[in-house]
């Protein structure tokens, strides 16, 4: 289950929250997405999970989905509303502050009873801004500080303070510097929050595809129903222009279908009858009618979400080097806030009101936000991406680690070939056309179940031959098949069975062995005792597989093929798209030596396969990617799967690890270097070369900025795309 934390920030809050529930009954794991979502594992209920929250000190909403979508905008509206609040209250005070520096000439009345005119504007910003303070001291009382802390210590300390010159004590107002940086705190906390929206626009998009009705046939009628009341077996019927809302197959009807916005294809896929459609995709020609196998959360659609959900709540190794900082960050800066005022007050003798102001703004200016956004934010941009390019990473460890990979191992049939067989080539004798040496073996094939046969049937089909009947079928074993067409006696197989019944085919000789040559497998068709051709079938690479190969060699990647066919097939195939180590004969269970050899050698390795007989050699590699199948993506094998079964994805997820890599180091040097910076500065190392000793409410715009700048630079990975074209 997924849960919105309240009150909740990154860093200490976090990891509390994640420790208390680890140690809970029924909970095996807990990880925060960001420092409100948190997603959960187990068997626990919500109403013990949620009793384990509030007795941290914070609360808890069961999400889902769009109920998640909407939570989000309702956060946005609420900080934008307590930062218009806080912001009208603090205007005036921030004339005030303005007429102490002689930049603003306020009435004379006015000044005379400033503190209690600022005492009474300041009281509607504490009031609005209560909750800062509340999760301020729950942390301080449950031994985890976090940021709310130390802007409750800061600004409470410096009202407090103010609170006793309005009252006779003789020293300087900080009402209007309370103030402000709660508004502008506010006011970065709206702006995280919109950036944080934008972050999760990937889930937002593949949720808003949903359809949410259908048209099914019941008692041979059609009536439209909600697509959550849709079952498995249903007829349903998609009209043009109309979406397809669950996965089934095709039983009637020839269209278009564009699927883009869930495979990232962008040329529309022609579907006829026993073709697969997926649901969220949109019928662009014709109607179809199509019976349902997959509903509710076994579509693709949910699949996709589903992962792409894992993948955002999983925390990257690279995280635990900002979470090991953030966990005494807090304290440390506590620690630093005291020894700036100790060294003004005490050492320095710059007075008391010096003293606070350093301390106060020490305290504001430190921003263990930054810290806790830096990773979470670009991993849940990085996810969303992978999923609208067809790359869906099973967890954030997979994104970052697939960066790393320096020598591909890829399994030949379904991988590198399309899967199964088909006709390459056709190669009349003189007098003959392709056409008819094609409709004179699908006349016999067509009575036979061999994949070869089925290779011959559907090359006729999609050419639209006429074939005639045959009788007298009979299969020859280890040669062809044999019977009668139209009154004449033909034969499809191998030379042997040419060669048995007296059929000279020495014409056709050379191109036997060329194209077997080629990795073809040859069958030559005879009629009434005379060769007419031969045709060629062979598990066809797949279009895209070569470029590929040829850009993982362009990332200096040692690339290997590994098959179970035998060394001329495989030598053939590797050399048609450019594969210098091939791995023939190999047996399924014994993939996984390899793999595991050149990892022995130094290589970072990731195996790309099926996911089924591959999984062994998947699991071994440093990274497993695993290709899709139709439209079931949940593949247990592999960290990385490829929706489209498109090699040129595994280059695509590569390339966006990369850059997903490169952003959150950019935040986490950004949220390093504000802090080395901004605490230095707050604390007056620059007072005594400038005179002038940075002003709290400037420290709360700064921390609030580097909070929102942050979030800000992962929310604009959006814009990345992949470097081909689909």
């Amino acid at each position: 289950m997924r849960l919105k934390i309240y009150g909740a920030s990154p860093g200490a809050d976090s990891r509390k929250i994640e420790a208390a529930l680890k140690k809970a009954k029924g909970v095996h794991s807990a990880s925060f997405e960001d420092s409100e979502t948190l997603s959960i594992e187990g068997d626990a209920s919500f109403d013990s999970v949620r009793d384990k929250i509030i007795s941290l000190g914070f609360d808890a909403e069961l999400l889902e989905g769009e109920a998640n979508a909407k939570k989000e905008e309702d956060e946005s509206a609420a900080y934008w509303k307590r930062f218009l609040l806080s912001a009208v209250f603090s205007f005036p005070l921030l004339l005030f502050m303005l007429a102490d520096f002689n930049l603003f000439r306020l009435p004379e009345f006015v000044m005379e009873n400033a503190a209690w005119i600022e005492f009474a504007l300041v009281i509607p910003v504490l009031f609005v801004n209560k909750r800062i303070f509340v999760k301020g001291v729950k942390s301080v009382l449950t031994g985890s500080p976090t940021m709310e802390s130390l802007v409750t210590l800061g600004v409470g300390s410096s009202m407090f303070y103010s609170v006793a010159v309005v009252l006779g004590y003789d020293g300087h107002l900080y009402f209007e510097a309370g103030a402000i940086i709660l508004s502008f705190i506010s006011l970065g906390k709206y702006l995280e929050s919109v950036a944080k929206g934008r972050t999760s626009q990937a889930i937002k998009k593949l949720l808003g595809l949903q359809s949410k009705t259908a048209v099914v046939f019941r008692k041979n009628k059609e009536i439209e129903v909600s697509v959550d009341d849709v079952v498995v077996g249903d007829v349903v019927l998609v009209k043009p222009g109309g979406k397809v809302p669950v996965d089934g197959v095709v039983v009637e009807g020839e269209s278009f279908i564009d699927e883009s916005m869930v495979t990232g294809e962008s040329v529309p896929v022609k579907k006829k009858k026993g073709d697969l459609v997926i649901g969220a995709t949109i019928n662009q020609a014709g109607s179809l009618k199509f019976k349902a196998t997959k509903v509710g959360k076994d579509t693709l659609l949910s699949q996709i979400i589903k992962l792409v959900e894992e993948a955002q709540s999983s925390k990257a190794p690279i995280q635990e080097l900002a979470d090991k900082v953030s966990a005494v960050f807090v304290p440390a800066v506590f620690v630093i806030a005291v020894i700036v005022f100790s060294f003004w007050f005490l050492v320095a003798g710059s007075g008391f009101d010096f003293a606070l102001t350093a301390f106060v703004s020490v305290l504001i200016i430190a921003c263990p936000c930054a810290l806790g956004l830096a990773t979470p934010t670009a991993i849940m941009v990085g996810s969303g991406l992978g999923a609208e390019n067809g790359v869906l990473f099973k967890n954030s460890a997979a994104l970052q680690k697939i960066e790393s990979v320096n020598a591909v191992v890829l399994d030949k049939t379904g991988t590198i070939t399309i899967g199964k067989p088909v006709v390459t080539k056709i190669v009349p004798s003189s007098g003959f056309s392709e056409d008819e040496v094609l409709a004179w073996a699908a006349a016999l094939e067509k009575h036979s179940e061999h994949p070869l046969a089925n290779a011959v049937v559907l090359e006729s089909r999609n050419r639209k031959l006429g074939v005639g009947k045959a009788i007298g079928f009979k299969s020859v074993a280890g040669k062809g098949v044999a019977g009668k067409v139209k009154g004449k006696t033909v034969l499809v197989g191998n030379p042997a069975l040419l060669k048995a019944n007296k059929v000279n085919h020495a014409s056709l000789s050379h191109a036997l062995l060329e194209l077997e040559k080629q990795a073809n497998t040859v069958v030559l068709v005879a009629v009434d005792g005379k060769a007419i051709g031969l045709i060629a079938i062979a598990d066809a690479v797949k279009e895209t597989s070569a470029e590929a190969i040829r850009e993982f060699k362009k990332m200096r990647f040692k690339v290997a093929m590994i098959t179970g066919d035998n060394e001329e097939t495989a030598k053939a195939i590797a050399k048609k798209v450019g594969i210098d180590l091939v791995y023939a004969r190999v047996l399924p269970q014994d993939k996984e030596k390899h793999v595991k050899a050149l990892k022995k050698k130094g290589f970072r390795v990731a195996m790309i396969g099926d996911g089924i007989n591959d999984s062994p050699a998947l699991a071994q590699a440093d990274v497993g990617i695993a290709i899709g199948s139709g439209t079931d993506v949940a593949i247990e094998a592999g960290d990385v799967v490829l929706v489209k079964s498109d090699l040129r994805d595994a280059v695509t997820a590569i390339r966006l690890s990369s850059f997903v890599l490169r952003k959150i180091k950019e935040n986490l040097a950004w949220a390093f270097a504000f802090n080395l910076i901004g605490i230095p500065i707050a604390a007056g190392v620059l007072y005594p070369f400038t005179g002038t000793l940075l002003n709290p409410a400037i420290a709360g715009a700064a921390m609030a900025f580097s909070s929102v700048a942050v979030t800000a630079n992962s929310a604009l990975m959006k814009n990345w795309k992949p470097s081909r074209k689909n």
